[in-house]
């Protein structure tokens, strides 16, 4: 693998969420920023992902350049007290370490919530941001390659991925179940704390479209509302909300329960609607369920949902850890044999070289049919005696031998040269 690829990582196992919300950067941000650090390091390939959770970035250099990318990161931001910024930072030197971490944060085995769905796409995303300012080259291409196909190879061979490991997720995947009963279901989420704001962050990457949040600091109402794009409720309209509501998410942290039969008006008329308490102490009436079709679920019904699939997945973790083994060994092969490309390479042309010279030799006074034979023969001699050189050397790649290979190679075809002319 490539002896100068390194990784930066802050991430929820090493920094509290104020310093990591410092960090964290948008679409607009992380482009600026590849454009900053292009301008300012000699390097081949620069890569960071940002999420609520973690910011990080892969960069290949010649030089150790994570002094100066923190810094550029930290002044991005308008960090004050850098030096204690960067103590928050762990540096991955190794080249195998620093992609090994790498397939393990897209595959989910560092997320909070084990098996995250999330951020494979967040990756794709922040490949495809720097694609667009055209800061990486073949070696990060491959390699981000190489971890969507071992994240296919997990999601279809391993129940790594199968059920929601988390009561915001579980809860989503609740709604999605059940609200098929009615079209385009209107959803309201109640609350935006920490379990509420990450239901309406899971919401967001769902199908379901016609969600609304509530809460009773407007602020963080609007903050969550320019994150999502979901539309925002005034709490003192909360009952006009309900009233329209088909799925009532409640995470509101209060001493009486804010959603009982009265508040509902639930006619004697049937109508679908799915309520979902995470409060606690609960913020639903349990009589609230005797209403003509209204189901209820409360957060021991979903925490039990969670954890069944949190095991399932705790249980495949062997299988998807041997996966990535598998795609970094696949890689690794692969980042070894670019090292012997640009001496391929040279051989070949040199090797065209010599047989151009010599068929302008021979085919002078030749006729045009015994000249296309004799190109056609000795191009065929060139790529077997070209291959003959190739396949040997790629083996020793794998082997860890390629320098001497290539120096081998290099003083072989000199020597021929030398002789030949």
């Amino acid at each position: 693998m490539q002896s100068s690829f390194r990784a930066l990582s802050l991430s929820i196992k090493t920094a509290p969420v104020a310093i990591r919300e410092k960090a964290a950067l948008n679409e607009t941000e992380t482009k600026e920023l590849l454009f900053q650090i292009k301008e300012m390091v000699e390097l081949t390939d620069l890569f960071i992902l940002s999420t609520c959770n973690r910011t990080e970035i892969y960069y290949q250099s010649s030089d150790d350049c994570s002094d100066t990318i923190l810094n550029l990161l930290a002044f991005k931001k308008g960090i004050a007290n850098v030096a204690e910024f960067k103590l928050y930072f762990e540096t991955i030197s190794s080249p195998e370490e620093a992609a090994r971490h790498l397939f393990r944060v897209a595959i989910g085995l560092e997320s909070q919530v084990t098996g995250d769905t999330q951020i494979i796409n967040q990756v794709k995303h922040a490949y495809q941001w720097a694609a667009d300012v055209h800061s990486i080259g073949p070696f990060m291409h491959r390699l981000l390659h190489t971890v969507f196909f071992a994240n296919k190879r997990v999601t279809t061979e391993t129940a790594f991925r199968d059920g929601a490991a988390s009561v915001s997720y579980a809860a989503v995947e609740l709604i999605e179940e059940l609200a098929f009963q009615v079209a385009h279901p209107k959803v309201l989420v109640i609350g935006l704390g920490e379990i509420g704001a990450d239901v309406c962050r899971n919401l967001k990457e769902s199908k379901l479209e016609n969600v609304r949040i509530c809460n009773r600091s407007i602020d963080k109402a609007i903050a969550l509302s320019v994150e999502t794009g979901f539309e925002t409720v005034p709490y003192s309209e909360l009952q006009v909300a309900i009233d329209n509501a088909d799925v009532i998410v409640s995470a509101v942290s209060a001493p009486e329960p804010i959603i009982t039969p009265q508040v509902l008006k639930q006619d004697k008329d049937w109508r679908f609607r799915l309520i979902i308490d995470l409060s606690v102490p609960r913020s639903a009436e349990p009589s609230c369920e005797k209403l003509p079709g209204v189901l209820l679920y409360n957060i021991d019904l979903i925490n039990a949902k969670a954890t069944e699939a949190q095991q399932a997945r705790m249980a495949a973790i062997p299988q998807v850890e041997t996966i990535v083994e598998e795609a970094i060994v696949e890689f690794a092969d692969w980042s070894k044999e670019m090292l012997v490309t640009p001496v391929i390479n040279q051989v070949k042309v040199a090797l065209e070289q010599i047989r151009q010279e010599e068929i302008a030799r021979f085919i002078k006074d030749s006729e045009s049919a015994e000249a296309e034979l004799i190109d056609k023969v000795t191009k065929s001699m060139m790529q077997k005696v070209l291959k003959m050189h190739v396949l040997p050397l790629k083996a020793a790649c794998k082997r860890g031998e390629a320098e001497e290979m290539i120096g081998l190679l290099q003083d072989l075809f000199m020597l021929e040269k030398q002789v030949t002319s």
